[in-house]
């Protein structure tokens, strides 16, 4: 378990989601690894600033998904079955992030983008013929 917050207060949308996101993002990314121990339910709640139910929630939601195991006494730790993302995923992804940073793009636009091109087919979101905007 480490000694200084993993995770980052936001203010937009729910905490519990928040917590949640930024717990999943941790482990898929394989930045929290097999049988890590996160830390407990109110040291995330005293670091967020949140009521200790919010972080309870989250915590739940992970379980839920399989990627954590909680047990009294023993904490919650990353599940030995939680589903890490392949490393040449995460290195594009270290690299969209890279190549957003300094074109100086808001992350919740890049984000959004995101969300978008993965739910659409293929082929329908018009490619930019330079590094202007891309058109929809």
């Amino acid at each position: 378990m480490t000694t200084h917050p993993i995770l980052s207060a936001t203010d937009e949308g729910s905490p519990t989601m928040d917590i949640y996101r930024q717990f999943r993002g941790l482990i898929v990314s394989g930045q929290l690894g097999a049988n890590e121990r996160l830390p407990t339910v109110r040291q995330t709640a005293s670091d967020l600033g949140v009521a200790p139910g919010t972080a309870a929630k989250a915590y739940k939601m992970l379980e839920q998904d399989g990627l954590v195991v909680s047990r009294t006494a023993a904490g919650t730790r990353v599940a030995e079955s939680a589903a890490v993302l392949p490393r040449s995923v995460i290195r594009r992804i270290r690299e969209l992030v890279d190549e957003a940073t300094a074109a100086g793009a808001d992350p919740v636009d890049v984000i959004n983008v995101l969300r978008v091109v993965w739910r659409t087919d293929p082929g329908t979101i018009s490619q930019p013929k330079d590094d202007g905007p891309v058109a929809s």
